[in-house]
Order: C-alpha cells, then structure tokens, then sequence
C-alpha cells in the first residue's frame, strides 16, 4: 500500500468516525436502529455543497448541514415517538423520502466542488511550505475527532446524558424516575443524525464532491466501526467506548484499504461491499472466539458446583 492510499484510508477513517459516534448514540445508547443514516450523511453533503456553489461561507454551510441532518432524525423519532411507528420502519421510510429531498437539495445527481472554497482550502497555504494537503488533512481530522470526542463524552456525562442513557436501557425505570423518554429519543436521533450529516458535509468537502448516492453502505460502515472497536476496546465507559467508535472506524478504513491493494487477494473496486460484509460479520464473530477455552471453562464449574 502507497503512502497516499494509507493517508487517504486514515482520512476515511476520521470521516467516519462521526458516522460512528452517531450510530453508537443510535444503537447502543438509544436502543434505537436507526437507518437513517443513509439519507442523512448524503443529505449533510447535499446542504453543504449546495450552500457552498450559491456563495455561502464554507463555515456556514457545514452548519447548515448539521442542523438538516438534525431534523432528519427528529422526523424519525418524532415518526416513532408521536405517532407510534416501529423505529425500525420510520427510519427506512425517512431514509427513503430523503433521496428525493437529497436530489430536490442539489437540483441534480451531483454537484462537483472542485475550484469552490470549502473548511479544507486553507490547508493549501501550506503547499507552499512543502507540506501536501493530503499530508495535513489527516492531522486536522484527528484533531476535529478527538474534540469531538471530548464534548460527545462530556454530554453523555451531562445529566441530559445520562438520562437519555436510562431511556436506552429501561424506559420504564426512566419514565419512574420523572424522565420524559420521548424527548430523550427526539433530542438523541437530532445529535446522531447530526453527527452523521456533519460526516457527509466534510465529506464532500475533502473530496470534491456530493452525490445523491453517498449514503449506499454508511450505516452498515458505522456498525462495522462500532462492533469491530468494541470488539477490540470493551465498552464499559463513556470514554472508552467513543474511543472504540473512532479506533474502529480507522481500523476498518485500514482493513478495506489494505484488501483492495493486495494484489494477492485480487479485489477490486467493486468489491467494496463485500469487503465491508465480511468484515462486519468478523468483527461480530471476535468477542466470541476470543477466549475458547472459556465455555468449557465455565461450563466445568457449573458442573462441579452440580454435584
């Protein structure tokens, strides 16, 4: 693998680990499968090149962007909340009416950015330097993704947080104690989808471009991140698990970058998704093998505490 494809997977997988933050908040906090993801990231970028062609600030239209994917998720939890829909099934039909929303954004399939100011062009300053963009960008990531690690944790830390995690693990105990679990779930599909969207908007910005059809994948990607960093890193904190969500989301850019350039293996482009479905089910399979002499471990002291 070239320097520039490790880069370029590292970028990716920086990138994602938002898409990650937003699905564990989703799936693990919530309790919530959400599928919206794949509406909104395509959405996020939609907004944000949108803006960007029309003249606004860069800043401003990334902006945009979050709070479009925000109210994605509050039409899902709202969809569930309120007028009692399966989670499952309003999250598949707003991720269905967002294409068309995505192309209404855009006007058209695609919109290319190349030639537009957008967050990153700043970093071509340093070309000058010496120093490739491609070389920096990563760094400006990690940055971006480890500060939003800290405010991610600190607000599951908050009391909003830690009472959206209660409606996620018994609603019923929650709902007891005073919680008003349907604001929890409208407030936590908003931050997740969110996340995701802010994903799509940088992501379009990095590589100049939005589709209509980014969203393909996203949320089977955010699983693939969060199992395959759980898989590696137990979740037993807030900390912990957000570092899970960004770790996995690397290791897995890695590990699909580094399939697709094995000229041994013989994948190729088209073979992303299979990569991705191979991976996933690996990293589901792995907490379970990876002590195999506990079971019968266990299962002799069961036995002896029998007779």
């Amino acid at each position: 693998m070239s320097m520039i494809a490790l880069l370029g997977a590292i970028e990716l997988g920086l990138l994602f680990a938002l898409v990650a933050q937003g699905v564990y908040l989703s799936f693990r906090v919530l309790q919530f499968p959400d599928l919206t993801v794949d509406g909104s990231f395509p959405l996020g970028a939609a907004v944000a090149a949108t803006a960007i062609i029309s003249g606004i600030d860069p800043y401003l239209a990334t902006l945009l962007a979050i709070f479009a994917g925000a109210l994605a998720g509050l039409v899902t939890g709202w969809l569930n909340v309120r007028l009692q829909i399966l989670h499952l099934l309003a999250s598949i039909l707003v991720m269905i009416a967002l294409y068309s929303i995505n192309l209404r954004v855009m006007g058209r399939p695609n919109i290319p950015l190349l030639g537009e100011t957008t967050v990153f062009t700043p970093l071509e300053a340093f070309e000058a330097d010496g120093l490739p963009s491609y070389m920096l960008l990563p760094v400006v990531l990690l940055v971006l993704a480890v500060v939003v690690k800290f405010f991610f944790d600190r607000f599951l830390s908050s009391e909003i947080g830690l009472a959206m995690r209660a409606t996620g693990a018994n609603p019923r105990m929650a709902e007891a104690q005073g919680i008003n679990t349907g604001r929890m779930i409208l407030l936590g599909m908003a931050i997740s989808n969110g996340f995701v969207a802010f994903a799509g908007a940088l992501f379009a910005q990095s590589q100049g471009a939005a589709d209509v059809t980014l969203g393909v994948g996203v949320i089977v990607i955010g699983l693939a991140s969060v199992i395959g960093g759980e898989a590696l890193i137990s979740p037993r904190t807030v900390f912990r698990a957000t570092l899970a969500c960004i770790v996995g989301s690397l290791l897995y850019r890695l590990a699909v970058a580094a399939a697709l350039n094995a000229d041994f293996v013989g994948l190729k482009a088209q073979d992303l998704n299979l990569v991705t479905a191979i991976l996933v089910v690996l990293a589901m399979v792995a907490p379970r093998t990876r002590n195999p002499f506990r079971a019968s471990a266990t299962g002799g002291a069961n036995r002896g505490k029998g007779k």
